[in-house]
């Protein structure tokens, strides 16, 4: 991404709030140029009093200074608050618009990119673009604005030691240039190392249980350890830069002004210029490059501020796979049944995962879905609920393609409940109501009363205000999913997909848990994907995949006297 096209995409995330940003830039100029006044000072303070020993101008020179020093005060104030605000805005806009977008791709996506990953862009890279957006991108033209002001009260002083200088401005853009382009490349690998070690300690701390099965401490102490080694390494790479910038910025500074010294000094000597001259001169060139510094120490700043913006729009440039069409419909409520026509899929254009799949599901049937690992049957059930989008065919409710309809009216109709039970740090209370949260205390207790969930979350803490944890950690496999069953119920969806809701589960526990799913499953057209075929003998219809094709349908019955698929299956689980 061209940095031209960059800049104006970072500019364009502070459209909304231009005025501010025109004001505190108004008040950044008014500064700038005072700054040129405070050196011109000089001139009248030696010339007109110390030399000619003007007594009036010597009782109005300190409230000229005052006075200006106290507008500059006011004008700094202002631009600094009103910067700060905008760069906060820009910081809480950015990052609501990556939350809702990451929310608006597809599954695959999460598969294949790193959660902590997603993590340090939504948190350090964002910070690092409102830190070139408030900070650095504007100090550079309230700088620039000092270095005019100052150009032109040098070249009004001494025109020809003005000219001098030309000689020292391409000198000192030389190091701007390379060590911006160095930051620039440690500024990525520092965020992309980030993004790694962020990683880690996700995965460590929500994965502590199976870290601690394994005695694996130390192992991920190591690795952890490495990834931080080496974004040591990068940050002290970028602090020698950075380190090395500064004194090469002063000597270059110090040669010119040394020279200005030695040359003005002779002018002075020979009558060709005043003292006061001469010293305003000194003092507004003194004042001139320390602007010229503060860019090269702003523009690591920025080369890291624009190296995080081509990682964030990098990822709001992808386009979300699944969206609604044009002119998509809202879904009736389901009356005449599911249709898969001729449906195929596959992951990334690879192998076909479901090949040709023909079915048939009616209004309030319990269809189970059975197979070998890998068949396809988790992969059938996602595509209803569009969390995948077919390759081939189409699937239709009551006739109608589940594409052309909206996406929320269409997962309005579904509930889904899976074995990796999904639940918040939030109270019971929320997690049973989570997608509607007006619902009443007594809906929500039926619902629990439903999934066979009242009585234990009767003898918590705080009964149905209890906080249960992150991904639901004081409760138990089988409360974890009562929790999701009494969510499922209480949404009232007229479809409903069970992947597997009880193969982690204990004897007991499922048995507590099956009886919640039958309540569930009641007047609800529902595929269960089942692991264990104990829990779908009751199933209307059973379907075998295997290799992405459906082999064999029948009832419990039927299938076992076929003698086929199933039947191994069934007797592999005898």
């Amino acid at each position: 991404m061209l940095d031209k096209q960059l800049l104006k995409r970072i500019f364009d995330l502070t459209r909304p709030y231009r005025r501010t940003l025109l004001i505190a830039i108004g008040c950044m100029i008014a500064s700038g140029l005072l700054k040129p006044c405070q050196a011109y000072l000089i001139k009248p303070l030696l010339d007109k009093i110390f030399y000619t020993k003007d007594p009036a101008l010597l009782n109005l020179l300190p409230l000229a200074v005052i006075l200006l020093g106290v507008v500059m005060g006011v004008f700094t104030f202002y631009y600094s608050t009103l910067l700060e605000k905008v760069g906060q805005s820009v910081v809480r806009d950015l990052r609501n618009r990556i939350f809702n977008h990451i929310h608006s791709l597809p599954l695959s996506f999460f598969h294949k990119t790193p959660s902590g990953e997603l993590i340090a862009r939504v948190i350090s890279d964002v910070t690092l673009i409102q830190a070139a957006v408030s900070n650095a991108l504007v100090g550079v033209l309230k700088d620039s604005v000092t270095i005019i002001g100052m150009a032109g009260l040098i070249l009004y002083l001494n025109w020809k030691l003005a000219l001098m200088l030309v000689v020292f401005l391409p000198a000192s853009a030389i190091p701007i240039v390379i060590f911006g382009r160095k930051h620039r490349l440690l500024s990525t690998s520092n965020q992309q190392t980030l993004a790694q070690v962020t990683n880690i300690l996700h995965e460590t701390i929500t994965g502590n249980r199976i870290v601690k099965a394994f005695c694996m401490e130390g192992y991920e102490s190591g690795r952890f350890a490495a990834k931080v080694e080496r974004l040591f390494a990068v940050i002290m790479n970028d602090a020698v830069i950075k380190a090395f910038s500064h004194p090469l910025m002063e000597l270059l500074g110090v040669i010119g002004i040394a020279f200005i010294i030695w040359y003005g000094g002779h002018q002075v000597i020979k009558g060709y210029s005043t003292p006061g001259t001469f010293f305003s001169f000194l003092t507004a060139l003194i004042m001139f490059y320390e602007p010229i510094k503060k860019v090269s120490n702003i523009n690591s700043t920025v080369q890291q501020g624009l190296a995080a913006a081509v990682r964030v729009f990098a990822l709001l440039d992808i386009k979300p796979e699944i969206e609604n069409r044009a002119n998509a419909i809202t879904l009736p409520p389901l009356a005449q049944g599911i249709a898969f026509e001729n449906v195929s899929f596959s992951y990334d254009n690879e192998a076909r995962v479901l090949d040709r799949i023909n079915l048939q599901v009616r209004p309030g049937e319990v269809l189970a879905l059975v197979g070998p690992s890998g068949g396809g049957k988790t992969t059938l059930a996602n595509l209803v609920p569009r969390f995948y989008d077919v390759s081939d065919g189409r699937i239709t409710i009551d006739n109608i393609d589940i594409r052309d309809a909206t996406l929320a009216s269409l997962r309005g109709q579904i509930a889904v409940v899976t074995q990796q039970t999904i639940l918040f740090n939030d109270t019971v209370r929320n997690n049973i109501a989570y997608g509607d949260p007006e619902r009443s205390q007594d809906e929500i207790e039926a619902a629990a009363r439903a999934a066979h969930a009242l009585e234990f979350i009767q003898q918590l803490p705080q009964g149905f205000d209890t906080v249960i944890g992150e991904s639901g950690a004081r409760l138990s496999g089988g409360q974890q999913q009562r929790i999701s069953i009494a969510r499922a119920l209480l949404k009232n969806a007229p479809i409903l997909v069970l992947d597997e809701a009880t193969s982690a589960l204990d004897t007991e526990s499922e048995r507590e848990v099956q009886k919640a799913l039958d309540n569930l499953m009641k007047n609800r057209t529902t595929l269960v994907i089942a692991h264990r075929l104990s829990t779908i003998r009751n199933a209307d219809r059973i379907i075998v995949i295997k290799k992405g094709r459906i082999v064999e349908e029948g009832t419990h019955e039927n299938l076992l006297a076929h003698k086929g698929v199933y039947e191994l299956l069934h007797n592999m689980q005898e």
